[in-house]
Order: C-alpha cells, then sequence, then structure tokens
C-alpha cells in the first residue's frame, strides 16, 4: 500500500450551504470529522497529553509507522526529537521494536492506524508485548466506522480481534477529555494498552458531567428509568445527545459511559442493568459481532441479568466508502438514527 493511500481520510470536510440552509455534501470520503459544525473540539489531544506527560516521564517515547501526523504523534516528536522513532511502513517492525524498547525499560507509545495494529501486526504485538506482558501502548487511529475510505481503513473488528488476547487492556474514549486523561493513566498501567484513538479535532462532551477517567471503570453520566444506553468510544457522544432529544418526548435515559472494554467493569454493569424495567441498549462503534455488545451480553446472561436488551452497532459487514455523515446514518449509528431505533424498540 502506497503512503498516498495509508494517509487517506485526513481531509477536511467541505460543505456549502444549499437554498434551505441545510449543509450539502460536496464531497464524498473526505468529510472525515465527527464533530458537529457547532461543536466545541480541542485540537490533537493525544499529541498534547502525550507531550506533558513526557515533562515528567523521560522514559516515555513515541514510535510510528508513518503516521505521526495522521495519529497527532508528530506533537510529540516536534518536542522531543530524540524519543522519537520513524519507523516506516513496517508495522510488524513498529510493534517488535515498541516491545524491545520497553524490555530496556521505556515505555513505548507506537501509533498507526487502528486496521494495521489489528489486521497486520496481530502476531507481533501478540508475541512480542502481551505475552510478555510489557509496557507499550499501541494507540491507533480510525477504529471502527471513522473514516470514509471503506474497508481497507475502516477498523470495524478491531476489538473483535484484540479482546482475545490475554494481558491486553483495551479503552476507547469518547471525547478529548477522555483522551487527555487516558494518557497518563495508561502510561502508569504496567502491562500493554491498546486505545482507540480519535484525532484531530476532537469533540469535548465530558466536561458537563463531572467526569473523571479510570481505567476499568464503567461512569454513570445521566440517570433515566426507562431506557439504559452503555456506550463507549463516540456512541456515549451520541448516546447522550439522544438522551437529551428522547427527554423531549418524556424517555428517561440513562447513559452509562465504558471507557474499558476490557477488563470490563462487570459490577457497574450488572448494577445498573439489574435496576428493573429498563430497556437495556448497547451502543457501539464496532461490528455488532465481538464487541463491547456481546461482552455485557455475556456479562448479563453469566450473571442471571435479563432485561430486555438490543444492540446498537455496524453489521457484520464490509462497509461502504463515502462521507461519514451519510454511512453513520446509513449503518445506524448517527444521534437520529440512534433515537429512531430507540423509539422504535419502546
Amino acid at each position: 500500500m502506497s503512503t498516498q493511500t495509508a494517509k487517506a481520510g485526513t481531509a477536511k470536510s467541505d460543505t456549502t450551504k444549499s437554498d434551505t440552509t441545510k449543509p450539502r455534501l460536496k464531497t464524498s470520503a473526505m468529510i472525515a470529522s465527527i464533530a458537529g459544525a457547532d461543536q466545541r473540539t480541542r485540537s490533537a489531544p493525544f499529541g498534547h497529553a502525550l507531550v506533558e506527560l513526557a515533562k515528567k516521564r523521560p522514559e516515555i517515547v513515541g514510535l510510528t509507522a508513518d503516521l505521526g501526523k495522521y495519529t497527532d504523534l508528530h506533537i510529540f516528536a516536534q518536542a522531543y526529537p530524540e524519543r522519537f522513532y520513524q519507523m516506516g511502513m513496517a508495522e510488524q517492525v513498529l510493534m517488535a521494536a515498541a516491545g524491545g524498547m520497553a524490555r530496556e525499560g521505556c515505555i513505548p507509545f507506537a501509533t498507526t492506524y487502528a486496521v494495521f495494529a489489528a489486521r497486520r501486526a496481530y502476531d507481533f504485538i501478540c508475541l512480542s508485548i502481551a505475552e510478555e506482558n510489557l509496557p507499550v501502548k499501541i494507540v491507533c487511529a480510525l477504529p471502527g466506522l471513522t473514516t470514509g475510505y471503506g474497508p481497507s481503513h475502516q477498523a470495524t473488528e478491531d476489538l473483535a480481534i484484540f479482546r482475545g488476547m490475554p494481558n491486553l487492556t483495551i479503552v476507547d474514549p469518547c471525547d478529548a477529555i477522555d483522551i487527555e486523561q487516558a494518557v497518563p493513566t495508561i502510561a502508569d498501567h504496567p502491562g500493554p494498552v491498546y486505545m482507540r484513538l480519535l484525532r484531530g479535532q476532537v469533540p469535548v462532551v465530558l466536561d458537563e458531567y463531572d467526569y473523571r477517567f479510570e481505567l476499568g471503570k464503567a461512569k454513570l453520566l445521566r440517570d433515566g428509568g426507562e431506557v439504559l444506553i452503555i456506550s463507549s468510544g463516540l456512541m456515549t457522544m451520541r448516546a447522550l445527545e439522544a438522551a437529551k432529544r428522547l427527554e423531549r418526548d418524556r424517555i428517561g435515559v440513562a447513559v452509562l459511559h465504558s471507557p474499558t472494554i476490557k477488563p470490563l467493569d462487570t459490577e457497574t454493569i450488572l448494577r445498573e442493568a439489574g435496576r428493573g424495567g429498563r430497556l437495556v441498549v448497547v451502543a457501539e462503534n464496532h461490528s455488532v459481532i465481538g464487541g463491547l455488545g456481546e461482552a455485557v451480553a455475556g456479562t448479563l446472561l453469566r450473571a442471571g441479568v435479563t432485561p430486555p436488551f438490543r444492540q446498537i452497532a455496524l453489521p457484520d459487514a464490509f462497509l461502504d466508502a463515502g462521507a461519514l455523515p451519510t454511512l453513520h446514518d446509513r449503518y445506524g449509528i448517527s444521534t437520529e438514527q440512534v433515537v429512531a431505533q430507540i423509539k422504535g424498540w419502546l
């Protein structure tokens, strides 16, 4: 794959106003932002958080496979060029080198696209990092449906691939605040971590909810009597937006954000799902197969907790290329589609 192809999905949106003042999409896959038109954002929260942490932690190093600019690691490279390693388009070498540096006392943050880590470098992550339980932090952009460039770049099955790997902690942050707080926390974790990354202009959402990231903990962001949405990643943002809209119809929606996919906070999930009379919906930016939804379903069944249960997730299919707003509507993970599905189930 060429460098040009690997870096696809990084262009900004381009919209114009139609006669009805509704934005008209002029491009297809070039629209790559998940932020709404008037939504607050922060630029490159991962890169800036890593730079701040590295000021106090000289053992932190950064490595990438030709994708520094497109995983926000270029911020770290500019601040600490002597601690930055450009490995070229060789993801297996990237992971093996990160494991070797960890053995020598470094805390490596290795970045690439999620598809390349999950599909290309799995064996190297397994044997060079996870089996040795080394403190490598694998931080990957374009998780799930966050690019319009089709199956070659859409990591719709990365959680299913990585959940079965022993020793590997998995994190799926919601917004810029989640990312900024997760970076020092995962650096302190003694073992390997895979973190899905929202990069570029990342929405700011969780500051309204007195939120603090804790590894392995789910947080109830709002309560409600009719529906409980358990979500991770950008779908927590969608869930919160949907809850506000459903409130206008007097439908009370609770949102439980689960930024750690593994280990799952089963205690909190069972407590909230065990409160009777609520529809439980798991919302995730991932295939319906093998992700948070099936992890939650297994947790509930093993504990004998059986509320009405539904999933909002991507289909078990290779997805189309196109503009993200169009694709999110098509595959049911836009706010409008979340609202419509929940109303239909109720």
